[in-house]
C-alpha cells in the first residue's frame, strides 16, 4: 500500500494539475476533431498492445523447434516431429505440421499436399497481418484530420476578424490561429508513434514469413524417403519374407 504513496503524491502536485488541465483545456479548444483525434490515439495504443499481447504468446522470436522438427524428419520420425511442433503455438509449426502429416501418407499426391501447406501458411500470415489495416487507417487519417480541424480553425478566426472590421485585436486573431493549429500538432502526435508501429510489427511478421518459406523449402526439398503411413500410425511394419535358395543347381 505504501508503494503507491509516491505515484499518489505525483498526481496531487500542481505540476500535474496544471498539465491536466493545459490538456483539457486544448481538447476543449480543438473542438470536435480533437475529440475524435483522441478516440484515434486510443484506438492505436489499443491495437498496438494486442498485437504484442499476440505476438508474444505466439512466440514468435523461437526457431529451435524446426531444426529439431526437421531432424526428426531426415530419420524417419514424423511421429517426434509432430510431437515436437505440437508443443509450440508458433505459426511456422502449423504449416508444417500440415506438410508432415500429409507427406507422411505415401498414398497421397505431393501436389495435394503442397496446395493444402499454401491454404495454411495463408490462414496463419492472415492471423499475423490482423489488424494492419486499422493501425494503417490510424496513421493516415490522423493527420488529414488535423490538417481539416486547422483549416476549420483559421476559417472561424478570419471570420471574426472580418465581423471585428477595423477594431480587430491582433492578439485575439493569434490566439485564434493558435487553437487552430493545435489540431496539425495532434493529428502528426497520433499518426507519428502509429505509423512506426505499424513498420515494427509489419518487419517482425515479414520476418516470420520468411522464415515459414525457408522451414517448407527446407522440408520439401530433403532428400529423404517418404515414412509409410504404418510409422505414423504406430503400427509395426510389415515382416520381410526370407529369400528361398535354390539347391536344385
Amino acid at each position: 500500500m505504501n508503494d503507491w504513496l509516491p505515484f499518489a503524491a505525483v498526481l496531487e502536485s500542481e505540476s500535474w494539475q496544471h498539465v491536466w488541465q493545459q490538456s483539457l483545456k486544448m481538447l476543449e479548444d480543438g473542438g470536435i476533431i480533437m475529440m475524435i483525434l483522441l478516440g484515434l490515439s486510443l484506438a492505436a495504443v489499443t491495437l498496438v498492445f494486442m498485437k504484442i499481447i499476440q505476438f508474444a504468446s505466439l512466440r514468435l522470436g523461437s526457431r529451435t523447434f524446426i531444426d529439431q522438427a526437421l531432424d526428426h524428419w531426415g530419420h524417419h520420425h514424423p511421429e517426434l516431429a509432430l510431437k515436437c511442433l505440437h508443443t509450440t503455438p508458433h505459426p511456422i509449426a502449423r504449416v508444417l505440421e500440415a506438410a508432415i502429416k500429409g507427406l507422411s501418407h505415401p498414398e497421397t499426391d505431393e501436389s495435394l499436399v503442397r496446395e493444402d501447406v499454401l491454404r495454411v501458411a495463408a490462414r496463419q500470415n492472415q492471423l499475423l497481418h490482423r489488424y494492419f489495416r486499422g493501425l494503417d487507417m490510424i496513421a493516415t487519417l490522423a493527420p488529414l484530420l488535423g490538417l481539416l480541424g486547422t483549416v476549420l480553425g483559421m476559417i472561424n478566426a478570419f471570420q471574426a476578424l472580418e465581423a471585428a472590421g477595423g477594431r480587430a485585436d491582433p492578439a485575439h486573431l493569434a490566439g485564434g490561429i493558435w487553437e487552430a493549429l493545435l489540431t496539425t500538432a495532434f493529428g502528426l502526435t497520433v499518426a507519428i508513434p502509429a505509423s512506426a508501429a505499424l513498420h515494427g510489427l509489419e518487419s517482425i511478421a515479414e520476418r516470420t514469413r520468411c522464415s515459414m518459406e525457408d522451414a517448407v523449402t527446407r522440408l520439401f526439398t530433403r532428400t529423404v524417403q517418404h515414412p509409410p503411413a504404418s510409422v505414423l500410425s504406430g503400427q509395426p511394419p510389415a515382416a520381410i519374407p526370407p529369400q528361398v535358395v535354390d539347391h536344385a543347381h
